[in-house]
């Protein structure tokens, strides 16, 4: 009987977040672009801006978790994970900031098994639930968390208009 795939999160190393600090800035920068959240002209500076008050100690920073995400036969590295205990509505929660797992490494399942060991990792910190944001144009994402049980909480909507005058 063949043994079912696994995916675990492993603490991220120095090298490995040096590696996701330089993916990620550009990444979450063309990402507010395309929500129409900042001009392709400013949002490299402030995508280091919100990177670097988000985690000023790097990965020393406190109710900071940063993972990478492996898979569990080979240990390959996959992806990653990051999330930070925050208080909501009164209770300590989990709120993912980044999910990525590698182009290669997709539609394998191991972003609904990395969420499933998140959920681990949250009920060691004794943290009551957990928390994201997906931007509206990633609809993959979407769907994903809907099929983890993932509810909205509030939704931003936008309607341009190409004939509004400045």
């Amino acid at each position: 009987m063949p043994t079912l795939p696994t995916t675990v999160l492993t603490p991220m190393t120095p090298a490995e977040f040096a590696a996701y600090w330089e993916v990620a800035i550009p990444d979450f920068a063309q990402d507010k672009v395309m929500a129409g959240l900042w001009s392709p002209a400013e949002s490299l500076e402030l995508s280091r801006t919100a990177y670097a008050e988000s985690l000023p100690r790097g990965l020393s920073t406190p109710d900071n978790f940063l993972f990478t995400v492996r898979d569990g036969a080979t240990s390959a590295d996959i992806g990653m994970l990051w999330f930070a205990a925050q208080v909501r509505g009164g209770q300590r929660i989990a709120y993912v900031y980044d999910l990525a797992i590698r182009p290669q490494h997709q539609r394998k399942g191991h972003a609904s098994r990395a969420f499933a060991a998140l959920e681990g990792e949250v009920r060691k910190h004794g943290l009551a639930g957990i928390a994201l944001n997906v931007f509206g144009h990633n609809t993959g994402a979407q769907a994903l968390y809907r099929k983890l049980g993932y509810l909205p909480t509030h939704i931003n909507m936008f309607k341009p208009l190409a004939d509004a005058r400045v």
